[in-house]
């Protein structure tokens, strides 16, 4: 059996084409545009919006964690209203049930022969961008209801498989106070997002800016810059981005050294981690990346990218023991020192168009 990480028995490599390459200037523009048109309403919080349209390129889900007042929701409202898709908000409350999120089957009866038939009542998830606001307010039950549709795309209800439409985009909040009354997210759940992005306060500035403009009379317009098509289009395109095998060893490096029963990790990890990322950040680290580097400009995924998306994906993945939380070791600590117990190396391109791995001093 052939190394599935052999360059010679796998497409991975293969430089983009002309109309690939045609496509990722396309991205670009809009991606550009996007950014612009929620400037007209989110003030500031540069890094989340970056990272909010890479998981919308990359075809994966977010969690957004801040206190109240930060635009989590707002944001992704705002955001939805740039894409010609449909958006629906679910309101997570401890009487949810998962009937109100997948849809329900009623018995409907025929006027002309009498008889009685099962029909199917889609939910709100139905839609191409979902945001579920505090889902951490609703029980496991009815936080499990978004697992089948988050991973495979569809939802089965009385036995009978119903397709979501495409692209399909998660997007929870979560407020990290006032935990009274609220259920965390299961380990398995939370591993379905690709991102956890949290929203810090505004600077002084932006805060002016925020107040300045929340005052006013003027209610900015936004404009629609993309189509499902559109996406589905890019997010496609994401996947051809070639990726050395070296650039996809570093990532699996990365998790795998969060891992406290991993032969060869650090004494440090074994201290403060329970548990270390599984197979899908590996995953998301490369799809995310991509998407970065096709944002730069890049035609190829380099170190650099998955570096610098490691810790919205692993944030949530890592999970302390009381040992970290006594010594004050935050997940964002300890992927720092991870990061720096997994050297980088650089990637470039060679005189015949092809990768080649560069180490860092």
């Amino acid at each position: 059996m052939q190394d599935d990480l052999d360059p010679k028995s796998t497409e991975a490599n293969l430089p983009l084409g002309s109309e690939d390459t045609k496509t990722a200037e396309e991205l670009t523009t809009a991606y550009e545009r996007l950014r612009s048109e929620l400037a007209k309403v989110i003030v500031g919080q540069d890094e989340v919006v970056q990272q909010l349209l890479i998981a919308l390129f990359a075809n994966g889900h977010c969690i957004l964690e801040g206190v109240p007042g930060l635009a989590k929701t707002l944001m992704i409202s705002s955001l939805a209203r740039c894409l010609a898709l449909s958006f629906n908000r679910i309101q997570f409350t401890p009487d949810l049930m998962p009937s109100d999120i997948t849809g329900t089957e009623v018995i409907q009866e025929d006027k002309a022969t009498g008889s009685r038939n099962f029909k199917f009542l889609p939910g709100p998830v139905f839609a191409n961008v979902i945001l579920a606001d505090e889902i951490n307010r609703t029980p496991p039950k009815t936080q499990a209801a978004l697992l089948e549709s988050m991973q495979e795309r569809h939802v089965t209800v009385g036995g009978d498989r119903h397709d979501l439409p495409l692209p399909f985009f998660v997007l929870a909040t979560q407020n990290p106070i006032e935990q009274e009354g609220t259920y965390p997210l299961p380990e398995a759940q939370q591993d379905r997002f690709m991102f956890k992005i949290l929203i810090r306060y505004p600077s002084y500035e932006e805060e002016y800016s925020v107040a300045e403009r929340t005052t006013a009379m003027a209610a900015p317009q936004i404009d629609k810059v993309l189509s499902g098509e559109d996406v589905l289009r890019f997010q496609q395109l994401v996947r051809r981005v070639p990726a050395a095998p070296d650039v996809i060893r570093h990532a699996l490096d990365l998790v795998r050294a969060s891992r406290p029963d991993e032969p060869g990790s650090s004494d440090f990890i074994k201290e403060m981690l329970s548990w270390g990322a599984g197979p899908r950040a590996v995953q998301s680290l490369i799809l995310a990346g991509k998407v970065r580097a096709l944002l730069e400009g890049r035609h190829h995924l380099a170190v650099e990218d998955i570096r610098n998306l490691a810790h919205p994906i692993l944030r949530h993945r890592i999970v302390t023991n009381f040992s970290a939380e006594a010594q004050g070791y935050s997940p964002e600590r300890i992927i720092d020192k991870l990061l720096t117990s997994v050297p980088p190396f650089k990637t470039d391109l060679d005189d015949d168009g092809q990768i080649s791995k560069v180490l860092s001093s």
